[in-house]
């Protein structure tokens, strides 16, 4: 059995300087960095570095960065003969500049990712029947991520959405097909239309979630930490105590920490322990793929916490 991951996958091109700067300037920069990343790949890698048999599958441009995207993933055990090499499109990058008070200017394009479409939906239905769990984001077409929850709950495989980032309006039709979501405050509050800040919001929107059809409502409260609502069980988390330094792909670890205790039949409180834990971890680390742990860190934290392998 496996753990199928469709979703994006980019390279970040990072540019450190003293500041940002404004239209019509050209400025000096201080460093470079070239890192892959994009929500559907980091997910894939954290839930890998953990040990779980993972299957990525998304589009590549027929382009070096490609062939980079696709070797890393590999180097970081993840299964790669579904990833499409699309020659028709360049490969998804995020331009990012960073300066030294830790603000940016983003821009990303798709590039393959905004090609994601139902031969991939074939690709990744041929995979299901030996698959245990499929994680989906939003950085690519949400009629795709809409088929493959349909293409999921056909075959009796679990659906875990991270609704990020998050529209306006979300398909109605999506929710039924969720078994679990997992908003961080800002990705809640869009989709639900009010301010979510705090354990009392959490679960306003928890609920609000749960009435649109999804089965389990998880809401990320970063460093206060983790609100989950699933039927009659509701119940909160504290976030682990960690020294952050950046917290870009703690929510991807989130998930894929998430997904691995699933997949090792934990129970969903263990399972939302195991997701903070792994979330603190990578706040610890800067960069996104970079900052995802490997079994031996994860375990070592959770026996460091008094937590154990079991949660």
């Amino acid at each position: 059995m496996t753990m199928i991951v469709l979703g994006s996958i980019n390279l970040d091109l990072v540019a450190i300087a003293p500041y940002l700067p404004v239209a019509g300037e050209t400025l000096l920069g201080e460093e470079f960095l070239q890192l892959p990343g994009g929500k559907g790949a980091n997910q894939a890698v954290a839930l890998a570095r953990l040990g779980i048999p993972t299957q990525m599958v998304g589009r590549v441009g027929a382009d070096g960065f490609g062939a980079e995207l696709i070797k890393n993933l590999q180097l970081s055990g993840v299964q790669t003969d579904s990833i499409f090499v699309d020659e028709t499109v360049s490969s998804g990058v995020a331009m990012i500049t960073v300066d030294h008070a830790g603000e940016n200017q983003i821009v990303v394009i798709p590039g393959a990712n905004g090609h994601v479409n139902q031969e991939d939906i074939t690709r990744l239905s041929q995979l299901l029947p030996g698959s245990s769990g499929l994680l989906l984001q939003l950085e690519i077409p949400i009629p795709t991520v809409i088929a493959a929850a349909q293409a999921a709950r056909t075959a009796g495989v679990k659906v875990i959405l991270d609704p990020a980032p998050a529209p306006a309006n979300l398909p109605d039709e999506l929710y039924p097909l969720v078994d679990v979501i997992t908003p961080n405050a800002v990705e809640a509050g869009r989709l639900v239309g009010f301010p979510v800040d705090g354990v009392e919001s959490a679960s306003r929107a928890a609920t609000v979630l749960l009435q649109r059809g999804v089965k389990c409502a998880i809401v990320k409260l970063g460093a206060h930490g983790v609100f989950c609502a699933q039927g009659e069980e509701n119940f909160f988390i504290n976030a682990f105590p960690v020294n952050t330094v950046d917290t870009v792909a703690a929510g991807d670890a989130f998930n894929g920490a998430l997904a691995a205790a699933f997949y090792q039949g934990l129970s969903l409180h263990q399972a939302v322990v195991w997701g903070a834990a792994a979330g603190a971890l990578a706040a610890t680390q800067r960069g996104a793929q970079t900052s995802l742990p490997d079994r031996l860190m994860f375990d070592t934290f959770l026996e460091e916490q008094g937590i154990g392998d079991r949660g």
